[in-house]
């Protein structure tokens, strides 16, 4: 855990030296491979679509470098999509929390929890994928990568939560 400020900079530097690559990302090769899965569980593999996509339409895709890129730009996405979702099931969570009898747990309060401990869950979980690479080249995309895929289902985690 005590790299994980480091390893998070490390991605953030690969994302950058990438971007100046061109990277080719484009989210719509996820989204369509979800829209086509018969269910939550198959949405999974998923995951990565567009990154991978960027990787074969980059020049010098499969670079360390712009492999992290990709990595990091899907991540991107679905930090977005995962924000969206917490703020709007919060918000209805807090209006249900209103509507509740004084004795009913708060809603909002343990799904503000939950989002906190997940988010140092993910951030230790991807630490240690990262320290696998020994201080390699790979850490940078081993981390991003982690970050992709639990952020992403953490996201459909989210959006199943308000019925969509």
């Amino acid at each position: 855990m005590k790299h994980a400020g480091f390893l998070a900079a490390l991605c953030l530097a690969v994302a950058g030296h990438a971007g100046a690559q061109d990277l080719v990302f484009d989210p719509s090769h996820t989204l369509t491979c979800i829209a086509a899965t018969p269910d939550h569980h198959a949405a999974e593999a998923c995951f990565g679509t567009s990154a991978e996509r960027c990787m074969s339409d980059t020049p010098g895709g499969y670079s360390t470098v712009a492999m992290g890129g990709c990595m990091s730009a899907e991540a991107e996405f679905w930090d977005d999509r995962l924000n969206a979702a917490y703020r709007q099931l919060r918000a209805q969570d807090q209006r249900q929390d209103a509507e509740a009898p004084d004795h009913a747990p708060a809603q909002a309060e343990a799904l503000r929890d939950m989002q906190r401990a997940w988010i140092g869950f993910r951030d230790a979980t991807c630490a240690y994928e990262a320290s696998q690479w020994g201080g390699g080249t790979g850490q940078g995309p081993a981390y991003a990568g982690c970050v992709m895929r639990m952020t992403a289902a953490q996201t459909l985690y989210l959006q199943r939560q308000r019925g969509m």
